[in-house]
């Protein structure tokens, strides 16, 4: 692990001082290398701040940026859809079908006309997002849906002002195609619309980080005085207050005070971690109790809030590799209906007459608008979505569903997400016949009576549970480096840590856990493991994985040995002494093997690393800025979900490939047929034939979509 790194001292900096004084009995054999920071603290925690998530990549996701979501930021599809909804039915009433009157259409003298004014009308408002975004794909040099969409409505509007203009001028009726018109521009908006609403917006990671950091600091001057100036006007070296409930202006040592900060929001540790003179506090931590004085020792792009909004800003400009198969088949689809379409236009030219010859080219062109194909993909994602959130999946990013389903590697965070975050009582062992084990637990309990750090509570609740009363010890005293001591009923206890206590004990140690050793006049009586348990559902996420070709990787902040026990427990591969940066570039590295990667996390400093992933998982007990770096949140921190993620993921993307295949097979069918292509034989395909085949497509997508179900729980 790289010491010197900016991220790995603040990912591990703290979470062993949690309460010095009180307890330094917990093992320090286990940190080893983490120096003296580390020393108080047990070895089953994920110091690295949770990284699950590393927020850097979601390399997906910059949504300017590619062609399957250039189109979302032209114009809100749902008031476009709304109020072009009413002028839309007008023309449909006014116009026949194809040239077929249905019951509910009527005319009347120049009905034409108000068809013409307001289709005019509808093309310049309710079209303009298509037409922006097929300007887009252009220029991108990749046409799709909003290219051909925008053909669609300009050959059909086009040729039916011609047809309006042509019947004035030379008394003929052609057919026109405002029905058609007014349709296909209603169901792309109401398409969009679902799909926006289905994407959901993602909230700026940025942003909220910067919202943890104070306007203002109150900086202590030479005369004691305190001089309140804004964060920005801070330097290296000045000593500034930070009263109860308020946020830390900038990253520092503590000079003066004591207290507990929350650095949940920065390194997803969730207990508040408590800090006294010397230790070093993050910017943006809240200050929970006392005053601290802190001297500043990082400012403004230095600090460590700054370097993860960096790390963010850098994984959401990376462009994304996943393409939506939808624009694909679009793209397909304009290039065929255009050469198709000219074709039809030059042949039967040749064969007929120009009238029929263009009559045959719109038909084409007509016939090819992606009815079904628009609302492919937003209605299993609207379905999809749904599904998901009624399982605590909030799936923000659409692309992620696709993408996962291909998925190589899985990077998984230990605490909180395969492990409970919480210390437990995993064993008691007797080492001396004297006692009962009830005895053991009940000066465990009363030797801890006094402390609040975790680990002496998770004993003492252990007792609570069991029913034990603690004994009542006469005085307790700590033991530097090693643990606490005390009298109870004249004799003298301590309880320390293995390395203290310095012999081998002739027991079994559950993995990953650390040992504290009770002692009575220089003999181990009892022993205590304590560790970070397994989530329920942990091991058959792990199987689940396996089953579906996804390789999973455990990445931790915690040291080797507690990492070991949970990835031998889960019979997976683990990094260990892992910082955010380690976690960014482990990513990176598995992502330039060419390999798809997913990463789940919760805490801050994973959110760069949850961001360059191809998907990021956050894990619902994290925090708001991992939640906004990440494309699929689950709210309940269940492992189990991650495998319900997975289901959606394949279940979804079959989904949507049955989908455009229903919705682009019938083009595939109806275009050479609208082009004449069996006229020979006497079969042409009528307008109106061509109208009901794509209303058909539609409602078979849309039926497909709804059938999209998940398997009950387990």
């Amino acid at each position: 692990m790289n010491n010197n790194n900016k991220y790995s001292s603040h990912s591990h900096h703290n979470h062993g001082d949690m309460d010095h004084s009180k307890h330094e009995h917990v093992s320090t054999e286990e940190h080893g290398d983490h120096k003296d920071q580390h020393q108080e603290h047990h070895a089953g925690h994920d110091h690295s701040g949770h990284n699950g998530h590393d927020h850097s990549g979601h390399n997906g996701h910059d949504h300017s940026g590619h062609s399957g979501h250039d189109h979302h930021h032209h114009g809100n599809f749902k008031e476009l859809f709304l109020k072009s909804l009413p002028i839309g039915i007008i023309i449909m009433l006014l116009s026949p079908m194809a040239g077929f009157d249905l019951p509910f259409q009527f005319t009347f003298p120049y009905s034409d006309i108000v068809v013409a004014i307001l289709s005019t009308i509808l093309i310049i408002y309710g079209g303009r997002p298509f037409y922006q975004g097929a300007v887009d794909e252009f220029k991108q040099k990749k046409p799709g849906m909003m290219a051909l969409v925008s053909l669609g409505l300009s050959v059909s509007y086009l040729y039916s002002i011609y047809t309006v203009i042509a019947s004035y001028v030379t008394g003929e009726q052609i057919m026109d195609f405002f029905f058609e018109f007014a349709s296909l521009l209603l169901i792309m908006l109401l398409g969009h619309w679902i799909e926006m609403k289905a994407i959901g917006e993602a909230g700026d990671a940025q942003e909220e980080l910067a919202k943890l950091v104070p306007k203002d600091a109150h900086v202590v001057l030479d005369d004691d005085s305190i001089e309140t100036r804004p964060v920005a006007d801070l330097k290296v070296g000045d000593l500034i207050r930070v009263q109860a409930g308020e946020n830390v202006p900038a990253d520092g040592t503590i000079e003066r005070g004591e207290s507990r900060l929350n650095e949940a929001l920065l390194t997803g540790e969730s207990k508040a971690v408590k800090k006294g003179p010397g230790d070093e506090v993050i910017g943006g931590s809240t200050n929970g109790e006392g005053v601290l004085y802190i001297k500043v020792n990082e400012t403004g792009d230095q600090s460590f809030i700054s370097q993860v909004q960096n790390l963010i800003s850098q994984a959401q400009s990376q462009p994304s590799r996943a393409e939506n198969i939808a624009q694909k088949v679009a793209g397909w689809l304009f290039y065929i209906a255009v050469i198709v379409a000219l074709i039809a236009f030059v042949v039967w030219t040749l064969i007929a007459d120009i009238p029929t010859a263009v009559k045959f080219a719109i038909t084409t062109l007509v016939i090819a608008c992606p009815h079904a194909l628009g609302l492919a993909i937003p209605l299993v994602t609207a379905r999809s979505t749904s599904l998901g959130a009624s399982r605590g999946l909030l799936v923000k990013d659409r692309e992620s569903l696709e993408i996962a389903q291909d998925a190589d590697v899985m990077i998984l965070d230990k605490t909180g997400t395969l492990t409970t975050g919480e210390f437990k009582v995993l064993d008691v062992k007797l080492l001396n016949e004297k006692y009962t084990k009830e005895e053991i637990i009940s000066l465990l309990a009363g030797i801890e009576g006094g402390s609040s750090h975790p680990i002496a509570q998770s004993i003492i609740s252990f007792a609570d549970q069991e029913g034990i009363s603690p004994v009542s010890f006469d005085s307790i005293d700590v033991i530097s480096g090693a643990g606490v001591e005390g009298k109870a009923n004249g004799h003298q206890y301590q309880l320390i840590s293995q390395k203290a206590y310095g012999r081998n004990l002739d027991m079994d140690i559950p993995k990953g856990a650390t040992l504290s050793v009770l002692v009575e006049n220089d003999d181990a009586i009892g022993a205590v493991a304590l560790g970070d348990e397994l989530k329920a559902t942990s091991k058959e996420l792990i199987e689940a994985l396996k089953n579906n070709n996804i390789e999973p990787i455990m990445a931790t902040g915690d040291n080797e040995k507690a990492a070991q026990g949970a990835a031998e427990d889960l019979g997976i591969e683990y990094r260990s002494n892992q910082s955010p940066q380690d976690k960014y570039e482990l990513v990176k590295t598995l992502k330039e093997e060419g390999k798809k990667v997913i990463m789940v996390g919760d805490g801050v400093n994973d959110a760069p690393s949850l961001a360059l992933a191809d998907v990021g998982i956050a894990v619902g007990a994290g925090t708001q800025v991992a939640l906004d770096s990440a494309d699929v949140i689950l709210t309940q921190s269940d492992p189990g979900d991650i495998e319900s993620f997975i289901e959606l993921a394949h279940k979804t993307t079959r989904k949507m490939k049955q989908n455009l295949f229903w919705g682009a097979g019938y083009n595939f069918i109806a275009i050479p047929l609208a082009a004449g292509i069996l006229a020979p034989f006497g079969f042409t395909l009528s307008p109106a034939v061509g109208a009901i085949l794509m209303s058909v497509s539609t409602v078979l997508v849309a039926i497909n979509a709804i059938l999209l179900r998940l398997d009950p729980k387990k």
